[in-house]
């Protein structure tokens, strides 16, 4: 059997740990694990993998055209700011030309 290198800090070597019985086990292990959650996950699957893709996409799509919808809505509100802030600015604009005038004849 090999000797225990794991109080001195030092790894094991690869070749002790070949020939070591629960290096089998372990990997065996891994393998069993990894089956048994496949299976558990398509037990527990909610629908079939095209059937959830359908609906993933039919939701993007609706949150995609939702955003749009949106976006437009939003671009209009800040189309609609952007002119009543130009018109506030030609006023004022306009009125201190006006003072500006006053004040020179």
């Amino acid at each position: 059997m090999a000797e225990d290198h794991a109080a001195d800090g030092e790894p094991y070597p690869v070749e002790e740990l070949e020939g070591h019985p629960a290096a089998g086990g372990f990997a065996a292990g891994l393998v069993v694990g990894a089956l048994l959650g496949a299976g558990i996950a398509l037990l527990f699957a909610p629908d079939r993998g095209s059937r959830t893709r359908s609906n993933l996409s039919r939701r993007l799509r609706r949150f995609r055209d939702e955003a749009g919808e949106e976006l437009e809505r939003a671009g209009g509100r800040t189309r609609r700011d952007l002119q009543r802030h130009r018109r506030q600015l030609q006023d004022r604009l306009e009125r201190a030309a006006e003072r500006a005038r006053d004040r020179l004849s």
